[in-house]
C-alpha cells in the first residue's frame, strides 16, 4: 500500500481525535502518502504535521447555502480520483463523507452500519468497521483508521501517544500576553451551543481565584464580547484574534487550559498540556480522555450520546469551586 486518503471533515474537536492516529500509522506503514479531506475552514487544525502529504480543503457546507455549490465540490473531488489511492478511509460516517469516499476510490472502510448515526453511509464502504456509536471518540477514531490497514492501536498507545499538532510562523504577539513568572491558564470560553458554554460569571471567579496569567482566546464576535465581559470583571487579559496556526502555538506554551468541550479545549490533550473540559449536556465519558493531566467536571445531567439534548444548560450547575481545586491540583502537585 502506497497511498491513502482519510476524509475527517469536521469539527475541530472531532478532527483532533481522529489526528492521535497518524503517528501509529506511520510507525506501521513509514513510507506511506497520507492526503486529509477536510472543510476548509477547520485546515488549520491539520497545517504543519509531518504525517500528512497533502490537505484537500472542501466546502460541503457551503452548499447549504448555494445548491451550484455541489458542481464545484463534485468536481474537485473527481480531480483528486486521479490520484490513485490504494485506500479511502472514511472517518467521518456521514452519508456526505462516503460519498465523498465513492468518488474517490474503489477501496473504501468506515464505520459500520450499527456502528454510526446515518446507517446509510456505511452502504458505500467495501469494508466496514465495528464499534459501538457511544464508544469514546478518540477509541472510535482510533479503531476505524487503525483497522482499516490491518493493526491496532490501544488505550495504552493512546494515553502514551507523543504530541501531534504542529505550528510554525505564529503571530509574534502571542509572547506579549505570556508570563514568565506566573502560571499561564488559557480559559476557551465559547462553543458551538450556547447550552455548552459555562457561566461567563463563573468563569471570571475562577480566573479570580487564581493567582496567576490568566488569558481568554475568542473565535468569532459573540465569544470576543464575553471575553471582554470577563476581562471587565476579573483579572483575565483578553487576547487578539489568533488564527489556528498561532491558537495551537499559545496552547502549548501555556501550564493549563480550561474550557468547555470545543476544539481549542481539545488541543491541549492533542498536546500533552494540562486541562479541565467542562460537560454538560454532552458525555464527558465519550468527547476526551482523561489523563495524569486531562481530566473533567460534568454537571449531574444523565447525557444520551445518541440524542443530546440542546436545552439542557445544567453546565451552569456546575459549582466553579470544584474547578477551581482541580485547577490548583494541576498546577502546583507534583506529579509521580
Amino acid at each position: 500500500m502506497k497511498k491513502i486518503a482519510i476524509i475527517k471533515l469536521s469539527a475541530m474537536g472531532d478532527i483532533i481525535h481522529a489526528m492521535v492516529a497518524l503517528q501509529y500509522i506511520k510507525k506501521h506503514f513509514p513510507s506511506l502518502q497520507i492526503d486529509w479531506f477536510v472543510e476548509g475552514a477547520f485546515s488549520g487544525v491539520l497545517e504543519n504535521n509531518p504525517h500528512i502529504n497533502q490537505i484537500i480543503r472542501l466546502n460541503l457546507k457551503g452548499i447549504k447555502k448555494d445548491k451550484k455549490e455541489i458542481f464545484s465540490q463534485l468536481k474537485l473531488v473527481k480531480q483528486h480520483s486521479k490520484n490513485s489511492y490504494d485506500l479511502v478511509i472514511d472517518a467521518q460516517g456521514l452519508i456526505k463523507s462516503s460519498l465523498v469516499a465513492r468518488f474517490l476510490g474503489k477501496n473504501r472502510a468506515g464505520f459500520s452500519k450499527d456502528s454510526t448515526r446515518e446507517k446509510l453511509a456505511s452502504f458505500f464502504y467495501t469494508k466496514k468497521i465495528d464499534i459501538a456509536y457511544d464508544k469514546n471518540a478518540i477509541e472510535r477514531n482510533a479503531k476505524v483508521l487503525s483497522s482499516s490497514l490491518g493493526f491496532e492501536i490501544t488505550k495504552n498507545d493512546i494515553l502514551n501517544k507523543e504530541p501531534f499538532l504542529f505550528f510554525k510562523n505564529e503571530d509574534k504577539v502571542i509572547y506579549d500576553y505570556l508570563d514568565t513568572n506566573k502560571k499561564n491558564v488559557l480559559f476557551v470560553i465559547g462553543a458551538s451551543w450556547p447550552s455548552k458554554i459555562y457561566s461567563k460569571e463563573k468563569f471570571a471567579k475562577i480566573i479570580d481565584s487564581l493567582d496567576e496569567n490568566c488569558l481568554l482566546t475568542w473565535g468569532n464576535e459573540e465569544e470576543k464580547q464575553s471575553a471582554l465581559f470577563i476581562e471587565k470583571i476579573s483579572k483575565a487579559r483578553v487576547l487578539p484574534k489568533l488564527d489556528l496556526n498561532s491558537l495551537k502555538a499559545v496552547v502549548s506554551k501555556v501550564d493549563l487550559v480550561i474550557g468547555n468541550d470545543t476544539g481549542p479545549t481539545h488541543m491541549a490533550w492533542a498536546l500533552n498540556i494540562a486541562s479541565i473540559t467542562i460537560f454538560g449536556n454532552t458525555p464527558g465519558y465519550r468527547n476526551t480522555y482523561q489523563t495524569s493531566v486531562n481530566k473533567i467536571i460534568e454537571s449531574k445531567s444523565l447525557v444520551n450520546p445518541f440524542k443530546l439534548d440542546k436545552n439542557d444548560f445544567s453546565i451552569n450547575e456546575i459549582d466553579e469551586k470544584e474547578i477551581v481545586k482541580i485547577a490548583k491540583e494541576l498546577l502546583y502537585e507534583k506529579k509521580d
